[in-house]
């Protein structure tokens, strides 16, 4: 949504920005207690590849200036404080992907608000910056705040994009991300990601008697919340095409059900309620469909039921199991795996459950296929005494892995299709985190979150 700014902004806007974009009017979200929330950098770890083309580029992120330190009703903030903050959010976002090499406002000078639209690139020069990235915040009369963003290139001394936000104080790390969004887009011509949310299992207990419940926090760990209780198990949650539901699988006294909740109203409603195990619940890429898996007689089929529920339509009837099922992005196939073969292996079929084929033939098994967004490629769990995250072509073809760890497994994509999001369970312990990596398989990172977390699942990017 589009929005003019606010009267009062206009003259700020122009000192910040000499050709100004309109501001963004960011809708609020739930204001997640602090005590809830993980510190977004806790516990995380990256490993940069050396020779990528774009892991030497140097990005510099000053604090964003402010034209008067004013306290805001965000937590603990004043303007001052919320534009280190947000500098803090964009540099954590362009170093975790790995492409770039960004130095944040804790190694940097801080910047006049005159100077946000009218860089001394002598100085940032000198300082060994390629890009800069400069912003401000300021307060409006109505309460919330204006925050600015613009990407310079140093050696030619010129603007590459700018874009403002108007927000509410809590929503500004909201803002910073769209900024890291516009960075990211304008510099690697990939498409963003940054402002976009994750849900996941959140497991507690002991490893024999596990409680897992509904979990949902921001793309770089912040604004945690948990959206089930713990009464009843919750499993493989997956985002709706327009990122306003969850569907996820449910199990209350041995019973399962299939769920879809919605994010913005905090409600959910039964879908499917099955009297036989049931596995994997996924969308159609118009959100009109859901996939899952049914164990009866022995075998293990897929299934699909409206969204709004129904009679459910069998697409697999083969002995053995045959369980997952991921769209391909046009909605036209369905990559899934089954043990047809004799053991766990990926097969493609049509959307009407024809043509089933298989494309894995590589050594050991293949399990949770899932299409990239792109439609390019399929992530999957390799099978060959540790488990690991591998990709390969539609047709079988390229198999390489990505992880190599001792059980990483339940690749989800990123949605731009760049980075993929699992989980990885430690030997012995049986404590689960989540964790991502690019395509390249150099560039791993950590996702922080307050429990262990397994089933990970990357929402679209948000409006």
């Amino acid at each position: 949504m589009m929005k003019p700014l606010a009267q009062c902004c206009l003259f700020a806007l122009a000192v910040l920005l000499a050709t100004p974009a309109a501001a963004q009017t960011i809708a609020p979200a739930p204001v997640v207690p602090p005590a809830a929330t993980p510190t977004p950098n806790e516990g995380l770890s990256v490993t940069v590849s050396d020779d990528s083309a774009w892991a030497s580029l140097g990005v510099h992120i000053p604090a964003f200036a402010t034209n008067q330190d004013v306290p805001t009703s965000a937590t603990g903030g004043t303007t001052a404080r919320l534009g280190r903050g947000i500098a803090e959010v964009i540099t954590g976002d362009l170093k975790n992907n790995g492409l770039f090499k960004p130095v944040g406002p804790n190694a940097l000078p801080a910047i006049g608000f005159a100077e946000v639209g009218a860089p001394k690139f002598a100085d940032w020069s000198a300082r060994g910056a390629e890009m800069l990235v400069q912003g401000g915040v300021a307060a409006n009369g109505n309460g919330n705040l204006t925050i600015t963003c613009a990407l310079f290139d140093v050696s030619l001394q010129q603007k590459l994009v700018s874009a403002s936000w108007d927000v509410a104080p809590a929503e500004w790390r909201r803002a910073a991300h769209k900024c890291a969004d516009k960075v990211y887009a304008r510099l690697s011509g990939e498409s963003p990601f940054f402002d976009s949310r994750i849900a996941y299992i959140a497991e507690t207990g002991p490893k024999n008697h596990r409680m897992k419940r509904l979990a949902i926090m921001d793309s770089d760990g912040a604004n945690h919340r948990f959206i089930t209780t713990g009464q009843a198990m919750a499993l493989t949650p997956r985002f709706s095409p327009d990122y306003k539901k969850i569907v996820y699988l449910s199990y209350l006294n041995g019973m399962p059900r299939i769920y879809v909740y919605d994010v913005d109203s905090a409600t959910q409603r039964l879908v499917a309620e099955t009297k036989s195990p049931t596995f994997a619940p996924r969308w159609s890429p118009d959100g009109k469909w859901i996939l899952y898996s049914m164990a009866q007689a022995g075998n293990t089929n897929i299934y699909r039921v409206s969204a709004a529920g129904g009679t459910s339509q069998q697409l697999t009837d083969t002995p053995g199991i045959n369980i997952g099922g991921s769209y391909s992005p046009d909605g036209k196939k369905i990559v899934f795996e089954s043990d047809r073969s004799g053991s766990q292996q990926v097969y493609v079929m049509n959307a009407d459950g024809s043509d089933q084929h298989r494309i894995s033939f590589f050594g050991g098994r293949a399990a949770t296929p899932e299409w990239s967004p792109r439609g390019d490629l399929i992530a999957f769990t390799h099978i060959g005494g540790n488990l690991r995250v591998a990709v390969m072509g539609t047709d079988g073809s390229g198999m390489r892995y990505l992880t190599n760890s001792w059980q990483d497994e339940a690749p989800t994509w990123a949605p731009n299709g760049r980075i993929i999001q699992f989980f990885r369970t430690e030997a012995n312990s049986g404590k689960s985190t989540i964790w991502q990596v690019d395509l390249t398989g150099r560039n791993e990172r950590r996702l922080p979150t307050p429990v262990d977390g397994s089933d990970p699942a990357w929402g679209p990017v948000r409006d």
